[in-house]
């Protein structure tokens, strides 16, 4: 059998995917699912490692997730398939390689998913309304993967109209904060002050680019819709890009306006940070922050669930999971056995409550696969001869950067989740295995 590492992946192969992403439609999808649910308890805790100058991590972590994402823009604009990073790591290391990619991404998706969900039915809705956490989570789940199921061009389309949503609401702490210090009960001091009673300045950074990178982490699951966008090799860089430093500037400016308008120790004891500000200017009723959170978790979950959905039907399409996987709708030419599949097994998860004990791994599996990601740029680039003028081409120097920084960013992970995420390698690590060994039997 041949390696799958020498069979051409032309671009424009037949595919049975719908193509109806444009660029705008593709810039909402990475921004909305970059602008999750995390930012609205994301800056107390980073303010809690970095001290009120809550910005700087922010944009050291900006700088480190482009380095990652000017890879995933070369190998998407010159690959444009469904599978993304387990594609991406196929193509270059073989099917093994290929599989732990995937494999990782696939865990990571399908349990953010089920804490998603578990979200959605907690302290957020019981604002308005309490039932019982397990109809929530059902009716949730299968919302989500019927919107999911009925197509790319209804899911982003909703993307749209929540990521408005999510933008407003940061916009409107942005616009208090400096209404706080305008009125004078503010601090603009406390934006320079840079590091903890544990923490020195450049520690307190580097500790803080650990959670604010979490921040960034959904532009990774873009890749696995580059098939459904129409001309992938000039849209993809450009939504990519706008949409990181968009994100980036949003999250920026919310730092500074939260650290500037509330004293960092309150900040740090809030489960809720943001909403802090909207007490501490007052006018704001504290509710409407509760319907945004809600909007902002469905929408994360509403992307995450495309997301693994098509990086199920990727891989299976690869060969690396089970066929039946393929399995589209005729007619709206989605993957509907892709979508129950990943549903299900977030569903189970969010039932059983286990989520928090996998979800502090999540960080640790993505940047095993980014740096798997920045390697094989370098082996595809160095193995593909061809010249491919039309395609993105990030400098040399960027990939090699981006690997440097997961492992950087790696060694600053705790024990426990490395211990944590090491057990979810070894399962990927032993499935993977069968997977090759059925890809050498031509099974």
């Amino acid at each position: 059998m041949k390696d799958l590492r020498t069979i051409p992946q032309p671009s424009n192969a037949p595919t049975p995917l719908k193509k109806a992403l444009t660029t705008p439609l593709l810039y909402f999808f990475i921004l909305g699912d970059v602008l999750g649910a995390g930012v609205y308890v994301l800056v107390g805790q980073v303010a809690a490692d970095s001290g009120g100058a809550v910005w700087v991590p922010l944009v050291v972590a900006l700088c480190l997730a482009l380095l990652t994402a000017a890879s995933y823009a070369e190998l998407v604009t010159a690959y444009p398939r469904a599978g993304g990073a387990s594609h991406y790591a196929t193509l270059a290391y073989g099917p093994f390689a290929g599989f732990i990619a995937g494999f990782c991404m696939l865990a990571a998706g399908i349990v953010s998913v089920a804490a998603l969900a578990r979200g959605f039915a907690g302290d957020y809705l019981t604002e308005f309304v309490t039932l019982p956490v397990v109809l929530v989570v059902v009716v949730f789940l299968a919302a989500l993967a019927l919107l999911n199921a009925r197509g790319i061009r209804e899911s982003t389309r909703a993307n749209v109209v929540a990521t408005v949503i999510e933008v407003s609401g940061l916009l409107l702490v942005i616009g208090l904060g400096v209404w706080i210090v305008l009125r004078g009960d503010g601090d603009l001091g406390r934006l320079t002050q840079l590091g903890t009673e544990s923490h020195g300045p450049a520690a307190a950074v580097l500790s803080g680019a650990v959670l604010a990178y979490y921040s960034f982490v959904g532009f990774e699951t873009s890749v696995n819709v580059a098939e459904e966008t129409r001309d992938p090799r000039r849209s993809y860089p450009r939504a990519l890009f706008g949409a990181l430093v968009t994100a980036g500037a949003v999250y920026a400016l919310v730092g500074a306006a939260a650290a500037a308008a509330v004293p960092t120790d309150r900040l740090v004891s809030s489960s809720g940070p943001l909403l802090e500000v909207v007490r501490e200017a007052g006018g704001v009723p504290t509710e409407l922050f509760g319907a945004v959170a809600l909007v902002a978790v469905a929408n994360g979950a509403l992307l995450t669930g495309i997301m693994s959905s098509r990086l199920a039907y990727g891989m299976a399409r690869d060969r690396l999971l089970p066929g039946f996987l393929t399995k589209v709708l005729p007619g709206r030419r989605t993957p509907w056995a892709a979508i129950a599949a990943t549903t299900a097994l977030s569903l189970l998860l969010a039932l059983t409550g286990d989520v928090a004990t996998l979800a502090s791994t999540l960080v640790l599996l993505l940047l095993v696969v980014f740096f798997m990601v920045n390697t094989a740029t370098l082996v595809l680039r160095r193995r593909d001869t061809t010249a491919r003028p039309d395609h993105f081409r990030a400098p040399t120097a960027v990939p090699l950067l981006g690997a440097a920084s997961c492992v950087a960013l790696a060694t600053q992970i705790e024990a426990e989740v490395w211990l944590r995420g090491l057990i979810v390698l070894a399962v990927g690590a032993v499935c993977g295995a069968v997977a090759a060994g059925r890809l050498r039997r031509g099974v």
